[in-house]
């Protein structure tokens, strides 16, 4: 078989970059691990930048969106008993879209299906094989039978664990990280949010966040041990602990019920460059992990997305100029965003090992920022999203 794009992994950026080549007459296949069943399971971030939003319009999968999703203006931060209100749409003129990414993923593959676009789904052993030339090869295996696709270009959408970079001489990467020293507890309910927008709050026994899916269903997380389990935790004592990291009215208005999904999942920073090796191209996971703090991770992606359909759009146009520039001009925005994540990480969170002296910080540096309006104007930047 032969295409243009071979894309591994069908996440939402593989998935996002196949409709776009798509729409750009560009031929792409998509390989993924895992089953389709599998892929809809995984229970990820829920809040879209504006650029993510117009990418998902420019898809033609945004209807469900605009209609489901919630619009935010702005977020709550909470410290020292009290909120504090930022302002995006007053500050930026810009707002973010809570809409979670399995829907997202939902409707990309729904849209893929529609227009006949192929997905091999549990595809075993998938090789890649001559990035460095003019016609790469990605074999896989599926029910046993062995497959070789010819391509002139592959797109590594797979995560931090795919084959991908993997593929990349160790001599030709180079990886940066910051592991993080506790995790997020997250509980899923079906139960109304406490609040319109999102609370970030930082308090002495720990960071906690109460997000959302929609109207009905709530996402919230506290800061714990990254020894703790998920068995240790019952519902009842996680809703104590959440309460106790909440402002009073918070506390005594939040609805609780059982969780439909509780998991941890520790934190880190990391990043891979170039973004390029050859005709391999890294996008998403593949090349980057964010904490959750600043709501990066999927944004991220799809900003890599954008860099890469653009790139590859030129190209079959006849100009490289977008494939040449795509790690630079991807991994420029990248590290922007990585900075975000992790001065929003460590604004909230408690680090055992800055002691007082971090504590009195993080106050001094909250009631700096809720004080500022320049303060404010660029945590607000960052939260909906660089420009591209």
């Amino acid at each position: 078989m032969r295409v243009q794009v071979a894309i591994i992994g069908s996440g939402p950026s593989g998935l996002l970059l196949g409709q776009l080549l798509h729409k750009a007459g560009i031929s792409n296949i998509i390989l993924e691990l895992r089953s389709q069943e599998y892929v809809l399971g995984r229970i990820r971030a829920g809040v879209l930048e504006q650029g993510t939003v117009d990418m998902l319009d420019a898809a033609g999968v945004g209807q469900r969106m605009h209609t489901e999703g919630l619009v935010h203006d702005g977020t709550e931060l909470c410290f020292g008993g009290r909120r504090h209100r930022i302002d995006f749409k007053q500050l930026t003129g810009k707002t973010v879209m809570v809409y979670g990414q399995t829907e997202v993923t939902h409707d990309l593959m729904d849209a893929r299906a529609a227009a006949g676009l192929p997905t091999i789904y549990e595809a075993l052993d998938v090789s890649l094989h001559d990035l460095d030339g003019k016609q790469p090869r990605v074999r896989y295996r599926k029910d046993g039978v062995e497959h070789e696709i010819t391509c002139d270009f592959v797109a590594g959408c797979d995560g931090y664990h795919g084959v991908s970079r993997a593929s990349i001489p160790a001599d030709k990467l180079r990886e940066f990280e910051r592991v993080y020293p506790f995790g997020w507890l997250g509980v899923l309910s079906d139960t109304r949010p406490v609040s319109d927008e999102l609370i970030y709050s930082n308090h002495e026994r720990g960071f906690a966040l109460c997000s959302m899916r929609s109207l009905t269903r709530s996402r919230y997380y506290i800061q714990c041990s990254l020894d703790d389990k998920v068995a240790d935790w019952s519902d009842d004592a996680f809703w104590e602990e959440l309460k106790r990291r909440l402002d009073d009215e918070a506390a005594s208005t939040l609805v609780t019920g059982p969780s439909i999904e509780k998991s941890i999942a520790p934190l880190r920073s990391y990043v891979a460059e170039p973004m390029r090796y050859g005709r391999l191209f890294l996008a998403g996971d593949a090349a980057h992990i964010v904490p959750p703090t600043g709501a990066k991770g999927l944004n991220l992606a799809a900003s890599d997305v954008q860099y890469l359909w653009q790139a590859l759009a030129e190209h079959y146009g006849g100009s490289d100029a977008g494939i040449d520039h795509y790690s630079e001009r991807a991994l420029s925005r990248v590290w922007k965003a990585e900075r975000f994540s992790w001065w929003m990480t460590s604004l909230l969170h408690n680090f055992p090992e800055t002691g007082a002296f971090g504590r009195r910080i993080q106050e001094a540096e909250l009631d700096y920022l809720v004080h500022s309006e320049a303060a404010m104007t660029s945590l607000a930047e960052n939260y909906v999203g660089l420009p591209f």
